[in-house]
């Protein structure tokens, strides 16, 4: 049979001297609601039996690989238009710009089509026997531009659900290490906020491609039982994980959280981050965050972790609290372009690269590592000036990113990989914040 499913592909920071309060502890207010759901219509299935060709396509429909499976049952999948029930306090977006300039990537351009209607994911989860990955592969990268910080989506995560589920064993034997490669950033929700099972969370790694260009996958809390359930899909595939404590209030018991999630292994550990833009959204001053790191050191020294212990926050508030470098083992910002408003896609590469100059300038150690831990271009959403969402834009912006950190690809995690459909939508975030992922929508 043949089988083709086709899927798709932080509060608002200005330009590099305006910080402003972004998303950052606010997560319970970016719960999807029922009314933000978007549903398919309808969902039609054939069984048939015979030799199995699975075709791979990107978030644009195009196809890009095949393979022939033995003779199985399957299923082939239609479904009909996707419709969106639109809440009724929604809020009109602020006018800007929509000239959208965009860039050609050195190779090819694929052409703009609008992204295919996301899965049913209820109805396809329960029918599809064997789901096939959606993937966006990244393109050539061309020349970049400058970039800048985050005001955007990573940092808001959904409140713990009631019954975490279990982690289950990895079905794929963990692969060695990768010493060099991209970073990419993981949210084990779905649509709904519920947590993902492990192995979810293995068939959304599973469906990544090329992800042997990757090294680090970075998640934000302990939520959801999220470290237990990330770290084999990490692990099966040769990634260390950068793990997050979410909440300064919680610190202890999310240390602890981690602690028992390594069982005394911490090889597949490459850092913990304290925090996510505390200082930016204002929930607490540098000097509490320092704080909580020094003390998160010792707590994880002491349970055998030698990694790196950072804090993340903007590259504005860094830059103006160099504190915050200077009480992390390495100096981790969130810069994205795409909220500065005068960088356009292109231009995403130079604009971090000049960015983390200015930042290097206000170090006390001007030597220290620079690590940009969250950056992208959403694919839609509404314009920000010069910035212009489309799933054209964002490939040529993280085309550009990774060009920029050719040479250090270790230095940059790409924000995100999966839509989070989870998030609230929101005009001060130009109605963007549910569409950053760049493999399009999450297979499980």
């Amino acid at each position: 049979s043949t089988t083709l499913t086709l899927g798709a592909i932080s509060l608002l920071q200005r330009a590099s001297a305006y910080p402003i309060n972004r998303r950052g502890g606010s997560h319970l207010n970016n719960l999807v609601k029922r009314d933000d759901i978007e549903v398919v219509d309808k969902v039609y299935e054939e069984v048939m039996v015979s030799e199995e060709v699975v075709v791979f396509v990107n978030q644009f429909g195009t196809p890009f690989s095949t393979t022939t499976m033995p003779n199985v049952e399957s299923t082939i999948w239609s479904t009909g238009p996707l419709t969106t029930i639109t809440p009724s306090h929604s809020t009109t977006t602020p006018s800007t710009t929509t000239t959208t300039t965009t860039a050609t990537s050195s190779s090819k351009t694929d052409p703009i089509v609008p992204p295919p209607n996301p899965p049913a994911t209820e109805n396809l989860a329960k029918t599809s026997s064997t789901p096939t990955p959606v993937v966006n592969p990244i393109p050539v990268p061309p020349k970049p531009e400058p970039t800048t910080h985050s005001t955007t989506t990573s940092a808001a995560l959904p409140p713990p659900s009631p019954s975490s589920p279990a982690p289950t064993a990895p079905t794929v034997p963990p692969a060695p290490p990768k010493s060099v490669g991209y970073g990419f950033s993981y949210s084990p929700y779905m649509a709904n906020g519920a947590c993902k099972s492990a192995q979810q969370v293995s068939t959304d790694f599973a469906a990544i491609p090329n992800i042997q260009q990757y090294s680090i996958v970075r998640i934000y809390g302990t939520d959801c039982n999220q470290v237990a359930t990330v770290l084999p899909a990490a692990k099966a595939h040769g990634l260390k994980l950068m793990a997050g404590i979410f909440d300064l209030n919680t610190l202890d018991s999310e240390i602890a959280t981690i602690v028992a999630a390594a069982q005394g292994d911490w090889s597949s550990f490459d850092t913990i981050s304290v925090g996510n833009e505390i200082v930016n959204s204002g929930t607490a001053p540098a000097s509490t965050v320092v704080a909580a790191v020094g003390s998160a050191r010792s707590q994880l020294r002491a349970a055998g972790f030698m990694g790196s212990v950072v804090t993340v926050d903007t590259l504005v508030a860094s830059r103006a609290n160099p504190s915050l470098c200077d009480g992390s083992d390495y100096c981790a910002v969130n810069c994205h372009p795409f909220f500065d408003g005068n960088v356009e896609a292109a231009g995403s590469g130079d604009f971090l690269t000049t960015q983390m100059g200015t930042l290097r300038d206000a170090l006390s150690n001007k030597n220290q590592r620079i690590m940009i831990t969250e950056t992208g271009w959403p694919w839609q959403g509404t314009a920000n000036n010069m910035a212009v969402p489309s799933p054209a834009n964002q490939a040529v912006a993280l085309s550009s990113i990774r060009d920029a950190f050719a040479s250090n690809p270790q230095d940059v995690v790409l924000f995100t990989s999966y839509n989070d459909l989870w998030k609230k939508s929101s005009a001060l975030t130009f109605n963007a914040d549910q569409f950053w992922g760049f493999l399009g929508y999450a297979p499980s």
